[in-house]
């Protein structure tokens, strides 16, 4: 079911410690003997971009170990539903976790210090965990954090918890894209291992079509699922058709909403870093940089390097080495509908002359993709590329 070495990491989290290992950096405090309570609570902080399945894998883990917690297994979102997705109040997830132990309603303090010095009490003496999903932050999660031995607690969030990991000493596991053997796995799982190992070179064009993201692959999944008559490869060519829009992802449920679940990451970040996303959605490479960035916004580097360091946190970008940065093509397509709809034409020019400006190699592709861009646009709208459909919701 893929995932094994994010499983495998999880696992090192309940691992008896050992002469070798417990003086290593950031190795859990676990007791000694397998099955036996933690010696201290454990964090484990689950972090990916949106639609990468970090939900699925802690989730999945948790079933996993569960035996381990006699006392309570707890699911806690730590978002609203809807649209907007805000994030709760962590006195709210902590009332909710006193509701699940029997505290009735009236003996839950109104007041924060209180409620959460009653929440540690009731979690006192037991072997609980707690899934604390889709966390906005560290701040959230601190006060949720029980510090009594026994407990352990699994965080998922799209941001990276550094402060988490730093402070708390939060275990963290980073979920990146499918493989490209655990998406036929995926694919075959959804639709059937004959179907996938009859179409085995469309089910992998499905697969590069989608990124490689698990949301992405369950929405077409689903299609194909409805359709068993349809061969892989005929939606295979739907998608390659629709050219990247993001429309061709709908599956008209608000909880599967591909483009929702990336503006939900775009608006975690602040203005400037924002507009960065967004114009980076006209640059054409796989690769960017500092110069790259600096070149959109008309800034110096160093000042765009924060800016790259925010979106990484946001896994709206990947860090594969010091200072260079990727991001799949769903996201790509995502930032290019934003900057269409939300920058001036002026701006995006503007943005990519500076662009072309930089290095021969970086020009010379950037040309070939906007062949049409000249000192004024020949007639209204942006030559070379192609209007949304569907105008993404308002940016920070």
């Amino acid at each position: 079911m893929g995932r094994i070495e994010q499983l495998e990491r999880l696992d090192a989290l309940l691992a008896p410690e050992t002469p070798e290992t417990s003086d290593a950096p950031g190795t859990p405090d676990t007791s000694g003997t397998p099955g036996a309570p933690l010696a201290t609570t454990v964090v484990a902080a689950i972090g990916g971009g949106p639609g990468v399945g970090k939900t699925a894998l802690a989730v999945r883990w948790a079933h996993r170990v569960r035996d381990r917690f006699p006392d309570g297994q707890l699911y806690v979102p730590l978002r609203r539903r809807g649209p907007d997705g805000t994030a709760l109040d962590p006195a709210e997830a902590a009332a909710e976790v006193l509701e699940a132990f029997g505290v009735p309603a009236p003996r839950v303090p109104v007041a924060a210090a209180p409620r959460f010095g009653l929440y540690r009490r009731v979690l006192a003496g037991r072997r609980v965990l707690i899934v604390l999903d889709d966390a906005h932050s560290a701040e959230q999660v601190r006060p949720l954090l029980p510090g009594v031995p026994g407990c352990l607690v699994v965080v998922t969030s799209r941001t990276r918890l550094d402060g988490l990991v730093a402070a708390e000493g939060a275990w963290p596991v980073t979920v990146e894209l499918l493989s490209a053997d655990d998406t036929r796995e995926f694919l075959a799982r959804r639709l059937g291992a004959a179907r996938v190992a009859a179409e085995p070179e469309a089910a992998d064009q499905l697969g590069a079509l989608c990124a490689r993201l698990p949301l992405a692959l369950a929405i077409v999944a689903a299609r194909a699922a409805a359709h068993p008559h349809f061969p892989l490869g005929a939606l295979a060519e739907e998608l390659r058709d629709a050219c990247g829009d993001l429309d061709a992802l709908d599956s008209g449920d608000p909880a599967t909403d591909l483009r929702a679940a990336f503006t939900r990451s775009y608006r975690s970040l602040g203005p400037r870093a924002a507009r960065l996303y967004r114009l980076l959605g006209l640059h054409p490479g796989p690769e960017i940089t500092a110069c790259v960035a600096a070149g959109l916004l008309g800034e110096p580097a160093r000042r765009a390097r924060p800016l790259l360091a925010e979106l990484s946190r946001a896994h709206l970008l990947t860090e594969d080495a010091p200072g260079r940065y990727r991001r799949h093509d769903l996201l790509h397509a995502h930032a290019l509908e934003l900057t269409l709809a939300h920058d001036t034409e002026e701006d995006r020019r503007a943005a990519l002359q500076r662009l072309l400006a930089h290095p021969p190699h970086t020009a010379h592709r950037a040309g070939r993709r906007f062949p049409a861009l000249g000192p004024a646009p020949a007639e209204p709208g942006h030559p070379g590329l192609p209007a949304p459909r569907r105008p993404p919701p308002v940016p920070r």
